[in-house]
């Protein structure tokens, strides 16, 4: 059992806390029970799992199968758990994966969502979450936004992480010329357009445009849109959460679909 903060592990665990070092290591963290049962569940690979004994003892089938899907497999003391997780209560285990090689690919078809620069990981995991459980085909990532991978965006995505296809764009102007090529029609959401979001035919194939929490989506993105909506506030609310405003036209999307 691994008892020392000082072993070179632990240490390298520790480092992927960091976005620089995910990056640099190629790694990054999976916490917790119900992550580790929906990477399994995906078949997606480990590098390396540790748990406490208690963990073990109480979730002898899933350690079993985790062990047979990573390279490295160790029992940790809750003091090395803690010191390796993100969280403040972690739950007794903590796995490390391979970063996405950014291959996924998101379907130009059905209902996808575009997101720019966006930086919040709860948010972010947010979207993810209620994209996958409204039958979304995927969610495209600018660049410059939060990492998809980093524990907070996994955490807030419960596990759908590991079922909607999401990948990252470093062009996504470009990004939404393919997607208009290919037949979708292009929705932005801006707070003075003319259209309510749900005067929208969204039984078409859409890509829904959304942008920064601060400052909304940039203009040249805005321009490119076939369609621009808003959603209505009450006199001075000034916005509206960009994850709460997904959910609203995902679900809209949902609802004329099912008619």
């Amino acid at each position: 059992m691994l008892t020392s903060l000082q072993n070179p592990l632990v240490k390298q665990i520790r480092k992927l806390h960091s976005t620089k070092e995910r990056h640099k290591q190629e790694l990054f963290l999976l916490e917790g029970t119900h992550l580790l049962e929906e990477a399994c569940a995906v078949n997606y690979p480990l590098e390396t799992v540790c748990c406490t004994p208690d963990w073990q003892a109480t979730h002898p089938s899933l350690w079993e199968e985790a062990c047979r899907r990573c390279d490295r497999a160790e029992i940790v003391s809750k003091e090395v758990l803690d010191a390796i997780a993100t969280t403040v209560q972690p739950d007794g285990v903590v796995a490390t994966a391979k970063r996405s090689d950014g291959q996924t690919q998101v379907p130009f078809t059905g209902l996808v969502l575009a997101l720019e620069t966006v930086q919040d990981p709860g948010n972010l995991g947010t979207m993810i979450r209620t994209a996958a459980a409204a039958g979304a085909s995927g969610l495209w990532l600018s660049g410059d936004s939060v990492d998809l991978d980093n524990p907070k965006v996994l955490r807030a995505s419960a596990g759908q992480w590991f079922r909607l296809a999401t990948a990252v764009t470093e062009d996504l102007k470009a990004t939404v010329q393919q997607s208009q090529q290919a037949g979708m029609q292009v929705i932005a959401t801006l707070p003075n357009a003319s259209l309510t979001y749900w005067q929208v035919d969204w039984r078409k194939p859409s890509l829904i445009l959304l942008g920064n929490e601060g400052a909304g989506l940039s203009a040249d993105l805005a321009a490119m849109a076939d369609k621009q909506v808003r959603i209505p506030l009450s006199p001075g609310v000034e916005s509206l959460n960009v994850a709460i405003a997904a959910a609203l036209m995902l679900y809209e999307a949902q609802r004329q679909m099912s008619q």
